[in-house]
Parts: structure tokens; C-alpha cells; sequence
């Protein structure tokens, strides 16, 4: 054991880097990690299973700074633990280039596009788990990965998957919905090995907490089913031992760990305040704070001899690893089947013969939704780590894996009821994907809900995760439920988005080659938005065949005339329209090729010679889709669509009332070919 004083050494290091590369940067967060540094040096030095030479090893200790704001706390203590994070890159906090950015990243980041050709992505920080920023995400994302541990143990065993998710947070994340979504299923489903370290300080960006928060969150995460301990003030490491000792002995609930704090301790004018919240203390007060731990104020970045021992003697992760080492190759040798599956799963790819599953099933009248129903049962042994559900909607977007149990207490299956906590299922997927590629998660409701979890999607994106985005009911084709369910502006909003493959498709055989898509061909993730409505299969010139080809390009001729007078695109179960349209215009002596295009960001990857081998530049353009037209000017010469909010009446009603018809498709045709 360390003793007390070179513990308090280490502390008071980790809060001195702290101040000095918030004050360097002049910009940060320097009170909480001033704070909460005896919480870090706990973790990182004494506690959590993690091993600096090997930072990626499968069965680590995870940690999450919820509190993302405190970026610097993690990444002090990562410095002193031993990670590939140096002094220099401290003193880059929150510059180009650096692996010490505003708020915690997990990915690499592609430059600015002013940022020039030869520029190179930004680095990654080794030893973040999950980008966290905006309040309420981390805490989540930690009830995901905490699901993939449990998940992964009980599937492979505890030879492989035994360790633990410790997570900060603080008083906003607990403010946000969104934690009270996610911490409420996570005592639901009882994450036992989930840890939550609350820094209960008091102040919030705008003042103390007592202007807007005043319930008792213990009692509340009581309610959720969670333990809840209290330690009276965080620089008690005995205290905080004991108490960790206590929460990592309970295996059927989660922990919150209520931890008082004095935000900023301890700078003389600034703790306790919420000038120490979101700014540089100023080289002052840094000069008075370092007096006042007893510092050399003069001394900037300053390690003192016997620190770096400290954090690193008593670190159990190495040994720990080394365990893990000898458990997993005796595994492997006893279970070599076991051993594929879960190599084939690292790899982020399905098991072979996915494919050929999904190309067996026969094509159908049906909506799309229902097509994703047959594609997930048909592909399900082929993805044996795919877990997911929906938000209290299953029963209507169909992604329930047949034979697959759900997560419970009582056993850890594929399927997950979310309830209706669309934006915590969000962050809890992302979780489950951050966790490692070898989860591969889902979440699932109706497309006008991506309102309610935007935050986690755009997450998702920003993070390049292995997820994908389940959304039926994609139209004001849904019907009698009026605009208040029915999307207009999304898909518009989700393609704008970075990273993010949207893919639209318009019969089954395209939602079987979609679901392909995602699982083999994509690295990021994916939105498929399916028809409630049943749609026709399409009559391709390729047969079927086209579509498989097709779709992972994201567009492809559906049928052409030859040397067409016009080209008619359409996404989803507009393609339908599209084509009765291009028949009605070949009735009146127009040649119209017919153009699916299920997913823009596909089709914009592909070289300039298959973008215009589908969409030549000399032909005039009709684009029809029962969304906003926003966007399909690149394209598109005209577009019908719906620019506009829907109405509560039959769907059928509906499209002939909003012009989503083949006749007013043909006769937009028309007008295009007179101008």
C-alpha cells in the first residue's frame, strides 16, 4: 500500500497538472479536477484492472468521465499511470493536433476541410473508453458498456469477461433526462458491476445547485433499484476505499457512490464558486493555489520524484492481465469452436454465409419493416453478439431475434426492452458498441423519434460506432396517426449529418441487400428507415441481382428504356411511384429510366464514372420522395415531395392529397422536358 503522504503527492500532482494546462490553454475546467483528483488517483493507481503497455486488452476495467468537462483530471492521471500521453501533449490541452482535446474523444477525428490535403487525422487518446461532452451521454454510455460485460461473460465466460465499468458524474449529468433513462434501466436489469462516482459539489456553470436542483438523488437511485453509498468528503481516501470496497461487493446492483466535494479545492478565492467551474483560475490564484498544497508556485508541469511510483507500483492491472493471458489460451484450447466465433466477432464482421442467408429469402408484398423482420431472423446465427431492441415498439418495428431471449436479471439475451426511453436506448447502444467491435448493437423506433435521441446518433457518428439506427414508419404514410408521428424533415436532418450512412430501401429485396450492407460493408453506423406501408417488389432489368449489386453503391438503374428522355429517382417506397410514373410517361412517348437511390452517402463514394453511368448529367431529372425536398437539388432538377407537416388521415389519402403520385410525378416529367 502507498502510504498517506505519497499518496497525497500523487493527488496533489494530478491537480497541479491540471490547473497548469487549463491556465497554458486558458480555457477548460479546472474545478473539477481539482476536486475529484483523489477519486482519479483511486481508479488509475490503486483500483481499476487497466495496463498502460497494452491499453486495448479485452478484459480491462473500463472508466468513463461522464463529466467530460473535467477532461483534464483523465487525462493527469492517465499521464501518471503510464499511457502513451506526455507532459508536452498536457501542455497541448485543447490545441490542434494534440491527444488532450476539450472533452474526452475515443476516435480519431478527420481535419477540417480548410485544413488541407496532406493534413492527417488527430491522434487517438489512448485509455478513453467513449467520447463524452454533453451531460448525461457518459453515465449512459456506461450502462451500455457495463450491458456488453455481462453479455459477454455470459456467452463466452468469465474466463474471457470479467471486470467492471466505473463512470464520473456529476450534478448536470443527473440533471439531464437522459441519465434518469439510462440509470433506471440499468437498475431495471441490475449492472452489478456498474460504479458511479456522483461528485456532489454544489455548483453548476450558472451558480449553486440549489437555484434549479434540489431533490435528493440518493433516494431517487434508490427507487431505480440502484445502491447507493455516501462519503462525506472526497479527500478521505479511507473513506473512498471503503466505500468502493462496498459497491464492488455488491454483483446485483448497480453503485452510485455519493461523493461531497468542494468544487476547485483548493484555491483560496475560488473554491465553492462557479468561477472555478468553466474557466483558467488565472496566474494568480494558480500562484496561491499551488501555495496553499504546498507547491512550488514557480513550478509549472511539475512531477516530483516519487510520484510516478506512486501511481504505478500498485496498479493491479499488469498482474491482472497477465492472469487473463493464461485463462484465455487455456480457453481457447478447450473450446476452439467458442474461440472462432468470438475471433470472427473481434474482426467486426458476421460469421460466413450471411450473405447467401439473407439472398435465400423469397421477395414479397410487404412493408419494409416486416422485410427487416425476415432479414433478422434469417441473419441472426450469422451475428451471435448482436444485441438490441426497441423503445417500447417492437411489436411495430419488428426487430425482435427470434429465439434469442431477452436481457433481464435473469439471463443476459439479445433482445433488450428499452421501454420508452428512446434517447437513453441511444447511449446505451452506443455503450454497448464502445464496449469493443465484438458487440454489435441496434435500437429501433419510429423515424419521427430520432427527435427524442439526436444527441446519441449524432454520438454515434462523431465516434464512428458499429451501430445501427432501426427507424420504421418512415412517411406521412403511416397514416391516422397525423404529423405528430409522422417524419417529414428527417431524413433531410439524419444525411446531414457526418459519418452517417442512411439507407432507404424501396422493396424487400433491397432491405435484405440493406441489412447485408450494414453488417458486412460498413465500419460506422448506419439508418435504416423502413415503410410501414406494404410495397410491391420491383420489377428490375437486372432481376433481383441489380438490387444486391445496387445497393451497397447506393444507387443503381432499377429499369431504363434506352438512351432515356428523362430519369425518375425515388428512395424507399417511392421507387414504386417512380416506376408507375416512368410507365405512364412511356404511355405518352417519353423514355424514363427509373433510378433507385437508397442511400446518398453510398452513392457519393463511388467513382464519377458509375455516378454517371446511373445519373448521366445531359438528361433532365424528376426526384420523388414523401419528405422534404431539401438536398435532392444535388441530383435532381425538380423534386416532389413534402415541404410541408403531414395530417391525420388514411395514408392512401394522404399521398394523393400531398401529390405523392405517379401522375403528378409524370406530369413534373413533362414539365421538365417542355422548359
Amino acid at each position: 500500500m502507498v502510504s498517506t503522504a505519497d499518496a497525497t503527492l500523487a493527488i496533489n500532482t494530478i491537480r497541479t497538472l491540471s490547473i497548469d494546462a487549463v491556465q497554458k490553454a486558458n480555457s477548460g475546467h479546472p474545478g473539477l479536477p481539482l476536486a475529484f483528483a483523489p477519486v482519479a488517483y483511486l481508479l488509475y493507481a490503486e483500483r481499476m484492472k487497466h495496463d498502460p503497455s497494452e491499453p486495448a486488452w479485452l478484459d480491462r476495467d473500463r472508466f468513463v468521465l461522464s463529466a467530460g468537462h473535467g477532461s483534464v483530471l483523465q487525462y493527469a492521471a492517465l499521464h501518471l499511470a503510464g499511457y502513451d500521453l506526455t507532459i508536452d501533449d498536457l501542455k497541448a490541452f485543447r490545441q490542434w493536433g494534440s491527444k488532450t482535446p476539450g472533452h474526452p474523444e475515443r476516435e480519431f477525428h478527420l481535419p477540417s476541410a480548410d485544413a488541407g490535403p496532406d493534413a492527417t487525422p488527430l491522434p487517438l487518446t489512448e485509455g478513453v473508453e467513449v467520447t463524452t461532452g454533453p451531460l448525461g451521454q457518459g453515465i449512459s454510455n456506461a450502462v451500455g458498456i457495463a450491458m456488453a460485460e455481462v453479455f459477454l461473460r455470459q456467452k463466452y465466460g468469465a474466463e474471457v469477461q470479467d471486470h467492471r465499468t466505473y463512470c464520473i458524474a456529476s450534478d448536470g449529468d443527473l440533471m439531464e433526462g437522459i441519465s434518469a433513462e439510462a440509470s433506471s434501466f440499468a437498475g431495471h436489469v441490475g449492472l452489478g458491476k456498474l460504479i458511479v462516482f456522483y461528485d456532489d459539489n454544489d455548483i453548476s456553470l450558472d451558480g449553486p445547485t440549489s437555484m434549479s436542483f434540489t431533490e435528493d438523488v440518493e433516494k431517487r437511485y434508490q427507487a431505480y433499484n440502484w445502491q447507493t453509498l455516501r462519503v462525506t468528503d472526497v479527500n478521505d481516501l479511507d473513506q473512498l476505499r471503503k466505500a468502493l470496497d462496498q459497491a464492488e461487493a455488491n454483483t446485483t446492483q448497480p453503485t452510485l457512490i455519493h461523493v461531497k466535494s468542494v468544487i476547485g479545492y483548493p484555491s483560496p478565492n475560488k473554491q465553492g464558486t462557479a468561477k472555478a467551474h468553466g474557466s483558467a483560475l488565472g496566474e494568480d490564484e494558480v500562484r496561491l493555489t499551488k501555495e496553499a498544497l504546498g507547491w512550488d508556485p514557480d513550478a509549472h508541469f511539475l512531477v516530483p520524484d516519487g510520484v510516478y511510483d506512486a501511481f504505478r507500483a500498485n496498479n493491479p492491472g499488469p498482474a491482472a492481465h497477465q492472469a487473463w493471458h493464461e485463462r484465455y489460451a487455456a480457453w481457447r484450447e478447450a473450446d476452439a469452436d467458442r474461440a472462432a466465433e468470438w475471433d470472427a466477432a473481434w474482426d467486426g464482421k458476421p460469421l460466413p454465409g450471411l450473405k447467401d442467408a439473407l439472398k435465400a429469402l423469397e421477395p414479397a408484398t410487404e412493408a419494409t419493416r416486416i422485410a427487416g423482420k425476415r432479414a433478422m431472423a434469417a441473419f441472426a446465427p450469422f451475428v451471435p453478439t448482436l444485441v438490441g431492441g426497441a423503445a417500447d415498439l417492437s411489436a411495430s418495428t419488428n426487430t425482435v431475434l427470434p429465439d434469442a431471449g431477452f436481457f433481464s436479471k435473469d439471463g443476459a439475451g439479445q433482445n433488450v426492452h428499452f421501454g420508452v426511453r428512446e434517447h437513453g436506448m441511444g447511449a446505451i447502444v452506443n455503450g454497448l458498441a464502445a464496449h469493443g467491435g465484438i458487440v454489435r448493437p441496434y435500437g429501433s423506433t419510429f423515424l419521427q423519434f430520432v427527435d427524442y435521441m439526436r444527441g446519441a446518433v449524432r454520438l454515434s457518428a462523431l465516434q464512428n460506432l458499429h451501430t445501427a439506427w432501426v427507424y420504421t414508419h418512415d412517411s406521412v404514410a403511416l397514416g391516422e396517426d397525423g404529423p405528430t408521428h409522422q417524419p417529414v424533415e428527417h431524413l433531410a436532418s439524419l444525411r446531414a449529418m457526418p459519418i452517417l450512412t442512411v439507407l432507404r430501401p424501396g422493396d424487400s429485396v433491397e432491405t435484405f441487400a440493406a441489412w447485408a450492407t450494414v453488417l458486412e460493408d460498413l465500419d460506422g453506423p448506419a439508418v435504416l428507415a423502413l415503410s410501414r406501408q406494404n410495397l410491391e417488389p420491383l420489377e428490375r432489368d437486372g432481376g433481383d441481382e441489380a438490387a444486391w449489386v445496387g445497393v451497397p453503391k447506393g444507387g443503381y438503374v432499377v429499369s431504363d428504356p434506352g438512351e432515356p428522355d428523362v430519369i425518375v429517382i425515388g428512395t424507399g417506397s417511392e421507387v414504386n411511384v417512380a416506376v408507375a410514373a416512368a410507365k405512364l410517361l412511356g404511355e405518352q412517348g417519353v423514355k424514363a429510366r427509373v433510378v433507385s437511390l437508397p442511400s446518398w452517402e453510398l452513392f457519393d463514394q463511388q467513382d464519377e464514372e458509375y455516378q454517371l453511368d446511373v445519373l448521366p448529367v445531359n438528361v433532365p431529372k424528376v426526384a420523388v420522395e414523401a419528405a422534404v425536398t431539401f438536398g435532392w437539388e444535388r441530383y435532381a432538377d425538380t423534386t416532389v415531395g413534402i415541404d410541408h407537416f403531414g395530417a391525420s388521415a388514411p395514408a392512401g389519402v394522404l399521398l394523393e392529397k400531398f401529390g405523392i403520385t405517379p401522375e403528378n410525378v409524370a406530369a413534373r416529367a413533362q414539365e421538365l422536358l417542355g422548359a
